[in-house]
């Protein structure tokens, strides 16, 4: 089994929903988020909705959160890490058009 660190990046992200870096994990890995951060690019303050998609349906890590204008949220960081298995992505929607930047880090084991 292989082991590699990788980021997944997404800009001007608005109010459809976008799945960070386009990321969608494949067959036969499993990737673990490590961290994701999401930030306003916006002179006023925005919230973000961010999900795990299961292929299906999402299921909220983040609802309505309020993030400040020039300020970022940290959902996934520190302590906390989040398990994905095939087909699942994470997606991100703003209130705002072209107002959030995402990164997420990653680590797949194929």
């Amino acid at each position: 089994m292989a082991n590699t660190f990788k980021r997944k990046l997404s800009r001007n992200i608005g109010t459809s929903a976008t799945a960070v870096g386009s990321y969608t994990v494949g067959a036969s890995t499993q990737t673990t988020v490590i961290g994701l951060t999401c930030s306003n690019n916006t002179a006023t303050a925005i919230t973000v909705d961010v999900s795990l998609n299961d292929g299906s349906n999402d299921h909220f890590m983040v609802k309505t959160a309020t993030v400040p204008s020039g300020g970022s949220l940290v959902v996934v960081g520190g302590d906390q890490k989040v398990v994905l298995e095939t087909s699942d992505s994470v997606k991100v929607t703003s209130s705002a058009a072209n107002s959030c930047d995402a990164i997420m880090s990653i680590l797949e084991i194929t």
